[in-house]
Order: C-alpha cells, then sequence, then structure tokens
C-alpha cells in the first residue's frame, strides 16, 4: 500500500505550548501544486477520498462534520495559501490551522496545526501522539489519494492493512516520532515512552 518508512520520513512533527494550551504541528511536502493540494484538502468531493466523508458548509463561517468524527466551524479561509477551523470532538474543542506554502510549481507544503487544552488526565496518559498519529493517518491518506486523485478510497482495503503487520509497523513508527518530538519540547523521556507505548497500544489493540 505504502513505503511505511518513506512516508513516516517525509513528514516534519513538532510539540509546543502556549499557556495551558497544547500544539502539535504535522507537515509534509506533496508533489503537487499549491491549487490542487487547497482542492483536495477542502472540496467536499475530494476529502472524502483520503479521509473521512463530510458534510456541511465549506467556506468561512460554515459548519462541517466529519463522519463519527469531529465537526465544527469554519473561522478563517485564505484560498489557496490556508484556513483555520474549530475541532469539536466530544465534550472537547481545539482548534486547527491548516497552511499550504508553494515549494515550485510541482510541489507544496501542507502544515497543519492542531492547539487546545486537553484534559489533563488524558494528555498524562498520552501525550501528542493521541491526536498526532491520527494526523499522521490522514497525511498518509493525502500522499495516496494525490498518486491516484481519480480513485476513491477502498475502506475495506484501507482497514486490512491498518490491522496488517505493515499498518502496525505504521503506528510504531509514528508514535516513535512523536515521542522524539515530545521529548525534543522537553519532556522527561520515561514520561514520554509512557504515553508513546500506551498510545500506540491504544491504535493497535495492545
Amino acid at each position: 500500500m505504502i513505503d511505511v518508512t518513506k512516508q513516516i520520513e517525509a513528514v516534519t512533527r513538532t510539540v509546543g505550548t502556549a499557556g495551558d494550551a497544547r500544539i502539535g504541528t504535522i507537515s509534509q511536502v506533496y508533489p503537487t501544486g499549491v491549487d490542487d493540494l487547497w482542492e483536495a484538502v477542502t472540496s467536499a468531493e475530494r476529502i472524502p477520498r483520503w479521509f473521512l466523508p463530510i458534510t456541511g458548509d465549506l467556506k468561512e463561517g460554515g459548519h462541517y462534520q466529519l463522519e463519527g468524527n469531529a465537526g465544527g466551524t469554519i473561522t478563517r479561509c485564505d484560498k489557496p495559501n490556508g484556513y483555520a477551523a474549530t475541532w469539536e470532538y466530544g465534550d472537547t474543542v481545539s482548534t486547527i490551522t491548516v497552511r499550504l506554502t508553494a515549494i515550485d510549481g510541482e510541489h507544496t507544503r501542507l502544515e497543519l496545526e492542531h492547539a487546545g487544552v486537553p484534559d489533563p488526565d488524558f494528555w498524562a496518559q498520552f501525550g501528542p501522539g493521541a491526536t498526532g498519529l491520527g494526523w499522521d493517518g490522514g497525511l498518509m491518506g493525502l500522499a495516496l489519494h494525490l498518486s491516484a486523485p481519480d480513485q476513491p478510497i477502498d475502506k475495506e482495503a484501507v482497514a486490512a492493512w491498518m490491522a496488517s503487520d505493515e499498518g502496525r509497523e505504521f503506528w510504531r513508527q509514528s508514535s516513535e516520532a512523536w515521542y522524539s518530538a515530545n521529548v525534543a519540547s522537553g519532556a522527561d523521556p520515561e514520561t514520554a515512552r509512557g504515553m508513546a507505548d500506551r498510545t500506540f497500544a491504544a491504535y493497535t489493540g495492545g
């Protein structure tokens, strides 16, 4: 399905703070122009091909809902440079900011910043990987979509891959990458190790 190590190494991850907020940032350069990448990450027709089915009014001030996941309000829309939105999941409200930067006519960097004040107990248990692994999966899905943009997502194939040894290896390497980002941010290595191990177990069923 995908070269796991190549995909993990193509992504940059950082962990930071702003007051009580925790900020996870993830980015990847894709082999496409900024206008095409903008369409891929904002079009209700294309988002389900690499992420999740989405409904709503996808414009500034509009509300969106991802099937079985978060919803929220689009608070800023600056085509084709990026957008911002609330990320409302359960009782938790955080924000996402997406930035697109043209490298040249054929390459564009996507940077996604996810910021919020997490439940202290949840953060102590899982740390930044709780959302970070999910965004790693999203960036991988986007890479696959851009390699075959007209091909709809095969949900059964994706589910089977995620449950395979290769899929497990993807989550392991993602967990390790977020562990490293957490330690680089100043987290105690032993504490960060426990967070990463528990997150990996949560994503893989133990």
